[in-house]
């Protein structure tokens, strides 16, 4: 199993907020390349990161930050937030972004999702980010008439190799992961799943791994320090 420890971006600098709360943020860096630096330091091979100005309005406000990353932390990027046109696709990829996170588009442009799948394959991932069952969209502030399971056949439909999953309300309470929605998203469906919201321990990513998930974000808990990035990457690889 991957683990992917998370850069959530507003401003330039690394922050975190409390179930998608854009009113409860805690900045933890100002300088998210020299955290791209510590987790690389750590045995990390993977970075995800997340635009959450460009989550709520569609822009790119943080691409240079992304793009820093990419080049110099020698991770493999993944980037989400706002992303709805193949132009935000292209300037992303052009930047060194291994993959780009589809969210709120694939629940409402359904042909770009689509396209972009067909265009770039495996380098277009989706998040799916769930609220009392349902997709939710802009930046997590809204809940859509889709629930998680019609937008994972939508998925399925269009070819989608890798999903990233978040109970929003288990994001950033440090309270566990919602195992039990992850083992039955797997047994329903074949894509690569990677668990996001709520890893807080050890003990919460042994039991993700001994699932078979492709792989685990570990964010506000390597902040917290609940979670070393170290010993994750080490138990996740057993």
């Amino acid at each position: 199993m991957y683990i992917f420890p998370a850069i959530d971006l507003y401003g330039g600098k690394a922050v975190r907020l409390q179930r998608g709360d854009y009113n409860k943020m805690t900045v933890y860096s100002d300088d998210p390349v020299e955290l791209g630096y510590m987790f690389a330091d750590a045995g990390a091979q993977f970075l995800h990161t997340v635009d959450l100005e460009g989550a709520k309005d569609g822009t790119t406000p943080n691409l240079s930050v992304v793009a820093e990353l990419a080049k110099k932390s020698g991770l493999k990027v993944q980037v989400g937030g706002g992303i709805r046109t193949v132009d935000t696709v292209e300037r992303y990829l052009d930047a060194g972004v291994e993959r780009v996170i589809i969210g709120t588009a694939a629940v409402t442009d359904p042909d770009f999702l689509y396209k972009s799948v067909e265009r770039y394959g495996s380098h277009i991932a989706v998040g799916v980010d769930i609220k009392d069952g349902m997709a939710a969209i802009r930046g997590w502030m809204e809940k859509s008439e889709l629930s998680c399971y019609d937008l994972f056949d939508r998925l399925t439909s269009a070819r989608v190799q890798t999903v990233i999953c978040t109970d929003i309300s288990k994001d950033g309470m440090l309270s566990g992961t919602n195992v039990e929605l992850y083992r039955d998203l797997m047994n329903r469906y074949t894509v690569d799943i990677i668990a996001s919201g709520g890893v807080t321990t050890v003990a919460d990513i042994e039991e993700l791994r001994n699932m078979n998930m492709y792989g685990a974000i570990v964010g506000k808990a390597i902040y917290q320090k609940t979670i070393d990035l170290r010993e994750a990457i080490e138990v996740a690889n057993k």
